[in-house]
């Protein structure tokens, strides 16, 4: 489960992602925060939030190319200091009282420019430090960082602001990239894998995303997760509205939902980690049962029911993550991983943008039990439809059987399924 963890330079790249990312999450809850103090306006708060995402729709793919042109250790020293540095002056500004809702917004910006170019950078910088055999691992170990700092940064967040003020939650999230620096720093380069960077050109965004639509393994495994980040991931629509207008349970158990799904998400990272192969029968079949649990929450009719839902949801979700992104990076060319990525992360961050909208006028108009039905019917029939359009393009069929006297569905090679039928 923990196997790239051997690797020296991964080893120091993981713990300062500890750090940081605990940091990250601190600074999420106190920026909403100051700017609901500020304005009092939940549409500020929202507008904040769109202006993080807003450089990785706008510019995500040129990120991409960037990062396939260069040395992504380099990229990631001065976008990791960029966002340290932006949280640092939030910080102060905050602390001095100086701070304005506009200078929220500008650091919101900045920090997503900086993930323009960071977030593809990190996310093909692993394979250059552990090699292809442990990169599934090792990126199931980063999903499994990520989501084990969503459950202890909003809670250090909260008792931080209560305490001492939103200031010193900027502060810690700035200091806090001390530490990824610092592992980049001492990272052996010997010891890299080296890769071959993209010259200069003209034409090679095009390049990429013909890249990407030549290749039926890459192309179907993005459109999938685009379906499930887009209709399935609502989840602050959804639970928010669970919490009160379905169950009238209040602010405690919206937190009970996040934190069970949480915990779901970490055992999702942990046993993707464990299994070691990013295999697309798997993804598929993870997409199917999240789409699934989903619909079978809708329709929870007590509180405790809907919340021991939210646990599995996190664990499939998490799969469907893990193992899309793993397999894309295995399928890609390394000389192409960043502008695959880059279209990967844009099309899976931005996601969020376009569904929420539909998902709250599909709970306004019908109810939240009918919105969170149909995004898990989307993403179920998604998943669903890929499955097939691969199964396709590799010339599998459908098999039922028995096996050891359980049933067993697969996909097989048509030849083989053509001898089973012979044989029969």
């Amino acid at each position: 489960m923990f196997s790239s963890l051997k690797v020296r330079n991964y080893r120091l790249f993981f713990l300062g992602q500890v750090v940081s990312n605990i940091g990250t999450w601190m600074q999420r809850i106190a920026q909403d925060w100051l700017v609901l103090s500020l304005t009092g306006s939940a549409t500020a708060v929202g507008v904040t939030t769109a202006l993080q995402f807003l450089p990785m729709l706008l510019f995500g793919l040129y990120g991409g190319v960037l990062v396939d042109r260069l040395p992504k250790r380099r990229a990631l020293l001065f976008t990791q200091s960029a966002m340290g540095a932006t949280g640092i002056a939030l910080a102060v500004l905050t602390l001095t009282g100086q701070v304005h809702v506009w200078h929220v917004y500008l650091a919101a910006f900045a920090v997503g420019l900086a993930t323009v170019v960071d977030n593809p950078a990190r996310q093909s910088f692993v394979s250059e430090m552990v090699g292809p055999d442990q990169l599934q691992n090792a990126v199931s170990l980063n999903s499994a960082n990520f989501q084990s700092a969503r459950l202890v940064g909003p809670a250090v967040a909260g008792v931080m602001i209560t305490g001492v003020g939103t200031g010193w939650a900027f502060l810690f999230n700035g200091l806090s990239f001390i530490a990824p620096l610092v592992g980049l720093v001492l990272m052996r380069s010997r010891e890299l894998y080296v890769v071959d960077r993209a010259p200069r050109g003209k034409g090679q965004l095009r390049e990429g995303l013909r890249y990407v639509a030549g290749r039926p393994e890459l192309i179907w495994t993005i459109v999938l997760v685009g379906f499930v980040s887009t209709f399935g991931f609502n989840f602050p629509v959804y639970l928010s509205a669970f919490a009160d207008d379905v169950f009238h349970a209040g602010a405690g158990s919206y937190s009970l939902f996040n934190t069970l799904m949480a915990v779901g998400s970490l055992a999702g990272a942990l046993l993707a980690a464990r299994r070691g192969t990013a295999r697309l029968r798997v993804l598929v079949v993870g997409a199917v049962a999240f789409g699934a649990l989903e619909m079978v929450a809708a329709i929870a009719p007590s509180l405790w029911l809907f919340a021991l839902l939210m646990a599995p949801i996190g664990m499939f979700g998490m799969t469907v993550n893990v193992t899309a992104n793993s397999s894309v990076q295995m399928s890609t060319d390394p000389a192409m991983r960043g502008r695959v990525m880059a279209l990967y992360m844009m099309i899976f961050m931005g996601g969020a943008p376009v569904g929420a909208p539909i998902a709250g006028w599909i709970t306004d108009a019908y109810g939240v039990r009918a919105g969170l039905a149909a995004g898990g019917a989307i993403a179920a029939l998604a998943a669903v439809t890929v499955g097939l359009v691969l199964a396709r393009v590799g010339n599998l069929r459908l098999s039922v059987g028995w096996n050891r006297g359980h049933p067993q569905v697969r996909f097989v090679p048509r030849e083989v399924q053509e001898q089973l039928a012979a044989a029969a």
